[in-house]
């Protein structure tokens, strides 16, 4: 359980991170003179140079100190798609949700009861993966960028208003709600289109890195989903971190397939 003074000094943290990332977005967006180029039609929207833009930002932004801040929204948005796959599954099997938690370093916690144990923790972490390929299948259709992020908007404030009761989740929830949501309203379509597929491959990113820290943990015995399912199965641990990987990946081929063939169409 966190105190209080922890919180105190973490929301005000946060409220600079997502300041400062803002800033970061508005500040690439202006450099690049993207509102100068020549008009694009729709088919230019499809074009996968968006895709190609996310993914160098992303790659470069590893090299900048403190790069940490600009991918932090990003990095939450995926832990809740983490821990709301637990509340689905818990939800679809028969069981209760009694509060999901996100927390200032990116964790989270569902707490439940019923449903299937085994079903539960595996979807976590595979419905991080199964997020990142749908939405990098969709990103592809430049029409549908607006779309993209007005679902995700609406998954978060659910999943915030419905299931999280502690402050940091609140916060989190709703600022970063707000932050999809003006990029819908206020956007244009060659904005919402890199910032549809710049979170597509974020999503991809986080969810194989969380896969393979799990991966490395799960040797030592540290609580996590896969611990939970050597506990379930008598399986080894780090079978079940390999198992997700092996998933994982191939979740990522089917989207970078059906991300081709969206381009085809």
């Amino acid at each position: 359980m966190q105190s209080e003074s922890t919180w105190s000094e973490a929301l005000p943290c946060l409220a600079d991170v997502f300041n400062v990332s803002g800033n970061l977005f508005v500040s690439f967006i202006l450099s690049a003179n993207i509102d100068n180029m020549p008009r694009k039609t729709p088919t230019d929207l499809n074009s996968p140079s968006f895709l190609f833009l996310a993914t160098l930002v992303s790659v470069a932004l590893w090299f900048i100190p403190y790069y940490w801040i600009a991918v932090y929204p990003w990095r939450l948005f995926v832990t809740f798609v983490h821990e709301g796959g637990h509340v689905l599954a818990t939800l679809l099997t028969g069981g209760e949700v009694e509060r999901m938690e996100i927390y200032f370093d990116a964790s989270g916690d569902t707490y439940s009861r019923g449903g299937i144990p085994l079903l539960i923790a595996s979807a976590g972490y595979l419905s991080s993966s199964a997020c990142g390929a749908m939405l990098l299948a969709a990103s592809r259709r430049g029409d549908q960028s607006r779309r993209i992020l007005t679902i995700s908007a609406i998954i978060i404030l659910v999943l915030t208003a419905v299931f999280t009761h502690n402050t940091f989740s609140l916060i989190a929830g709703f600022a970063m709600t707000c932050l999809l949501s003006f990029a819908v309203i206020s956007a244009s379509m060659k904005i919402t289109c890199f910032l549809a597929n710049f979170l597509a491959v974020q999503c991809c990113l986080n969810a194989f890195f969380d896969l393979r820290t799990l991966y490395r943990i799960s040797a030592t015995g540290q609580p996590s989903d896969a611990e939970t399912m050597e506990r379930l199965t008598f399986i080894p641990a780090v079978f079940w971190a390999g198992f997700w990987i092996v998933l994982s990946l191939f979740l990522l081929l089917v989207g970078l397939r059906r991300y081709v063939r969206n381009g085809r169409g």
